[in-house]
């Protein structure tokens, strides 16, 4: 079997550095499980470690290999003056539930009025505020070592619940829809996660305590003082907050990729890559592989290399384009608050224009291979013996 390689482009690069921009500064949609999370365990905030500092809570995130796994609440300090964080948040879209990444921006935006505790009630954020440069916060909902930090106030915080649901809609799901505002909040200039979240979510990712199927809902570390420190300060989880249920066997890897030719009889040679079986959405697929020539000719190698990098990069720009399109159609369906009918339509429509994409992707490199290809000569046959 010849190892395959990623397409070496400078083109096909920058154009998956634009598809993967897009994907990560709005709000979008980038993982779909046909299972909900577990619900959110319970845990005391540790205590804030510095003036500068904006609590982000825990949540409950996915990969295909470990399932859910726990990215513990944390201290993050602030990108920039004025910005505020808004959670991440799952939501039921018809047919999955969909993941929605977190973002710093100047108001706090939808995340799916989930309750995620210390300030994150479902609606907005109560744990402090920015007055000019300094960031005060709300010890009524806050921990916060007052002898060291002096911006506090203290101010009641009325919607606090013994809600642990973690998704928004769905069978027993929250029931909550974005107000005009919160939409207007998304398209504001933000950012997303910084560096230091994104290394906290490594580390999570890797640690094998974290995973649901592991702790049954009950995190060994639920928060932690700084990003991706797991020692120092952590706190465990008091308790899990509800009756863990393991996922379904049918859909204990909800985004598992599965053979080329079994998505598309006709693209044998295709690497199967990452893209789940039935991709729902362009936000979904991955870079395609593609075998490199080894004819022995460098020459006919290096022609049939660049047909290899201008298909890729053509791929690479038909997937942002329609990654484009239906996040355009997410945020029109929330700003028109579709029901339940409208939104299956609109995601059967998705996953329709995305597999038919993928399948004329996969149509177009056999017809290259079969016809652009450098040949070898077939074996000369043995000779008679004379």
């Amino acid at each position: 079997m010849r190892r395959t390689v990623a397409v070496n482009s400078l083109l096909f690069s920058f154009v998956f550095l634009i598809f993967s921009h897009v994907a990560s500064a709005q709000v979008g949609v980038g993982i779909s499980v046909s299972f909900g999370p577990p619900p959110l365990p319970v845990y005391e905030q540790p205590l804030c470690p510095a003036e500068g500092y904006i609590w982000t809570p825990g949540y409950w995130a996915y990969d295909d290999d470990d399932g859910y796994y726990w990215v513990p609440g944390t201290w993050v300090e602030a990108p920039e003056v004025g910005f505020l964080w808004t959670p991440a948040w799952w939501g039921w879209g018809g047919n999955a539930f969909f993941f929605h990444e977190g973002y710093w921006g100047p108001r706090v935006g939808f995340y799916g009025g989930i309750n995620y505790g210390f300030g994150y009630g479902g609606d907005g954020y109560e744990g402090g505020r920015w007055e000019g440069n300094h960031f005060t916060y709300n010890t009524y909902v806050t921990r916060v070592n007052t002898t060291i930090i002096h911006n506090t106030y203290n101010t009641r915080v009325t919607n606090i619940s013994e809600n642990h649901v973690s998704y928004n809609g769905g069978n027993g799901g929250v029931e909550a829809r974005p107000t005009p505002e919160q939409q207007s909040y998304a398209s504001q200039r933000h950012v997303g996660p910084v560096a230091a979240q994104t290394q906290h979510i490594q580390a999570a990712r890797s640690n094998p305590q974290m995973r649901a199927s592991a702790n049954q809902g009950k995190p060994p570390v639920a928060a932690t003082v700084r990003p991706a420190d797991f020692r120092t300060g952590a706190v465990p989880a008091r308790q899990a907050g509800g009756e863990y249920k393991a996922p379904p066997p049918n859909a204990a890897h909800g985004n598992q990729p599965r053979p080329a030719a079994e998505r598309n009889p006709n693209a044998e040679n295709r690497p199967a890559g990452n893209t789940p079986a039935n991709p729902a959405h362009a936000s979904e697929l991955q870079q395609h592989s593609f075998p490199p020539p080894n004819t022995g000719n460098d020459a006919a190698d290096k022609r049939y290399q660049q047909q290899q990098q201008k298909l890729a990069a053509k791929e690479a720009q038909d997937h942002q384009r329609l990654q484009q399109q239906q996040e355009r159609e997410h945020q029109q369906a929330a700003q028109k608050s579709y029901n339940n009918a409208q939104k299956q339509q609109m995601e059967q429509r998705h996953a329709q224009q995305t597999q038919q994409m993928e399948q004329r992707h996969a149509t177009q490199q056999q017809h290259m291979e079969q016809h652009q290809a450098p040949r070898q000569a077939p074996p000369r046959p043995p000779e008679r013996p004379r």
